[in-house]
């Protein structure tokens, strides 16, 4: 009875520290915000890897006498790193874009704990202060209320790091007049998820969206009795488990979007790679301009000629203006069988002297040039300290 009662004191304690600790990164946020304002006026950039590499240093020396080893340290301001950039590289877009910033309506695939709804509102809690949440049932949708402007923003899933490019939204992306406007990066965790206390040896039937499916495949392979169930989104499938509520059915999803119809987790990290990331784009009726103060990405659709070597011209062209390219996607051209177009990610800023010349350059060579957008790229590179010693 009396470690029970010590638990939950130190417990209690726990949980103050914890709350100082949350007021204490909302107010060093606060400060990132003051950082990017004195920026707006000038032309520095927003990232100072030296000066987060010294950051780095600093803290792993002051953690050392605290018991706090240099990589526990390193994860941890990384992270918060990466918001005070992502955080800056907002306000900065909002003023030279005139974006306002109160609510946003957003479409995207799925009924409320989808992966796409899930990115959806971490993207706009960073951009807006309120969601608008528009569900979409097929791909078509999201790009049909935007284009129609019945939403202002759609966010669709293009590329996961286990099953590759989305082929359905690089298929709409060609006949749209929606630009891209900004992206983010989603880490996925596939869970087994259930109405209460199932035993896998119960299940019969899984629910979920083809790609869930197909990331999973090496974990489903396990059991080849399981009747697998196809579904538009992975909220979709959640629902139908919940509304059945039987020990006989599961869905594939996440652990956030299964709490949302009170599901259990009994299995987690189910993909077949350890990393499992899938990558939104978010798309507008209107293109946006990118500060040369962050770094951003465009990304092209090029159609090339048939003769021998046309798609390599077009990547040395690239490659004498310095630009890097971090995406190569080709997709078969409607009516015209086996010739290709090609989806092209550059780390380039729209306006800058290498990407226009860039672009006067391919205009001679290809058959067609469409650009989908010019957007800042949300991928943080995290900095590495200059040495790590326990």
């Amino acid at each position: 009875m009396e470690n029970s009662t010590n638990l939950l004191k130190v417990r209690e304690k726990i949980s103050q520290l914890d709350s100082e600790l949350l007021n204490l990164l909302a107010k060093r946020r606060g400060y990132a915000v003051e950082v990017a304002e004195t920026k707006i006026d000038d032309s520095r950039p927003i990232r100072d890897k030296d000066r987060e590499r010294q950051l780095l240093d600093v803290l792993i020396n002051k953690g050392k006498p605290l018991g706090l080893d240099g990589f526990y340290i390193t994860r941890l301001f990384q992270m918060i790193i990466e918001d005070s950039v992502l955080t800056q590289q907002a306000i900065l877009q909002k003023h030279l874009n005139l974006t306002p910033s109160d609510t946003a309506r957003f479409a995207f695939l799925g009924p409320k704990g989808s992966y796409s709804h899930i990115a959806a509102r971490q993207y706009s809690a960073r951009h807006f202060d309120q969601l608008v949440e528009c569900s979409c049932h097929k791909f078509q949708d999201i790009f049909s209320l935007v284009e129609n402007g019945q939403a202002e923003y759609g966010i669709l899933p293009i590329e996961n790091t286990s099953s590759g490019a989305i082929n359905d939204v690089y298929d709409l992306l060609q006949n749209t007049s929606l630009s891209i406007v900004g992206e983010i990066r989603l880490p996925i965790n596939h869970c087994l998820l259930t109405t209460g206390n199932t035993d896998l040896s119960q299940i019969k039937t899984v629910y979920s969206h083809p790609q869930p499916f197909q990331q999973c495949s090496q974990y489903l392979a396990q059991f080849p009795h399981w009747e697998i169930k196809y579904c538009d989104s992975t909220s979709t499938a959640m629902q139908m488990v919940a509304d059945q509520n039987s020990p006989s059915v599961a869905a594939l999803g996440s652990e956030a979007g299964g709490a949302l119809y009170d599901l259990s987790v009994i299995e987690h990290n189910l993909a077949n790679q350890q990393i499992n990331m899938t990558r939104f784009i978010v798309v507008a009726p209107q293109s946006i301009e990118v500060t040369e103060q962050v770094p951003a990405k465009t990304t092209l659709l090029l159609t090339t000629g048939q003769q021998a070597g046309a798609l390599v011209d077009a990547l040395v062209i690239l490659k004498n203006n310095k630009i890097i390219m971090s995406k190569l996607e080709s997709r078969p051209i409607n009516g015209k069988p086996w010739e290709e177009m090609f989806y092209v990610d550059v780390h380039a800023n729209l306006r800058s002297d290498n990407m226009q010349q860039a672009l006067k350059e391919l205009s001679t060579i290809t058959r067609s040039i469409k650009i989908l957008g010019c957007y800042p790229s949300e991928n943080v590179v995290p900095v590495e300290p200059e040495k790590i010693t326990p």
